[in-house]
């Protein structure tokens, strides 16, 4: 099948980096990736379809095994879904965990989890995990009440874990998240009301930017291999 120019992965990518390099973005890290070259993107249909979840899993895996496991250099891997955007951010929610639940089944069979994080998405310390590697996910899409995953398509942003663990223990991340979150203000006048300082709360809250609700249960399960 033949790519449209909505589905030209040139052209998308280029979409991404200005989006990311508009001065007025408020991820700092998500900036420093971009400019450093650091990310890796893979365009697809629908997401959560088996089609897309096939192709991104196989790239997935390509790029988990290029990293560095001491999360010392920034990396991340961006699936961009040009079909149908969700309309509504729960319509985007389910659509996001359907594609991670489905990844993780095809993932389980050859990979185990990450055991630096939970398998649990109500424990404080899950990420979800791909390749053996902990991910924090960052959802975007057109239907964002957050600006800064105001997206014109549905994509999910891998980022290893291991890169958060790195800056905390190097004694960065503290400075780099308020500096994130001053720029969020200045962005939409808030924080997103998810954001949780890191390792206090589970990730699973903050992956599709909606404001969940604080008796949200995540639709997630680990498949025990």
């Amino acid at each position: 099948m033949s790519l449209t120019q909505h589905d030209d992965p040139h052209a998308i990518t280029a979409e991404f980096v200005d989006f990311v390099r508009n001065p007025t973005f408020p991820c700092l890290a998500g900036k420093g990736v971009v400019n450093s070259h650091g990310f890796d993107i893979g365009v697809y249909g629908h997401m959560g379809s088996w089609r897309s979840t096939r192709m991104l899993a196989r790239e997935l895996r390509s790029f988990t095994a290029t990293l560095d496991n001491s999360g010392a250099w920034m990396r991340a891997f961006v699936a961009v879904f040009t079909a149908r955007a969700p309309g509504t951010e729960s319509e985007f929610e389910a659509q996001l965990w359907t594609q991670l639940q489905r990844l993780h089944d095809l993932d389980a069979r050859s990979a185990q989890w990450d055991e630096a994080v939970s398998t649990d998405p109500s424990d404080p310390r899950f990420s979800f995990s791909v390749g053996g590697h902990g991910m924090f996910v960052v959802g975007m899409h057109p239907a964002s009440s957050r600006l800064a995953r105001r997206f014109p398509y549905p994509a999910l942003v891998f980022n290893p874990r291991a890169q958060f663990d790195h800056l905390r223990e190097t004694g960065h991340f503290d400075r780099l998240r308020e500096r994130v979150r001053e720029r969020e203000i200045a962005l939409q006048g808030s924080i997103n009301p998810n954001l949780a300082d890191f390792g206090e709360q589970s990730d699973a809250r903050q992956y599709s930017g909606r404001a969940v609700e604080p008796d949200w249960t995540c639709p997630f399960h680990h498949r025990i291999p």
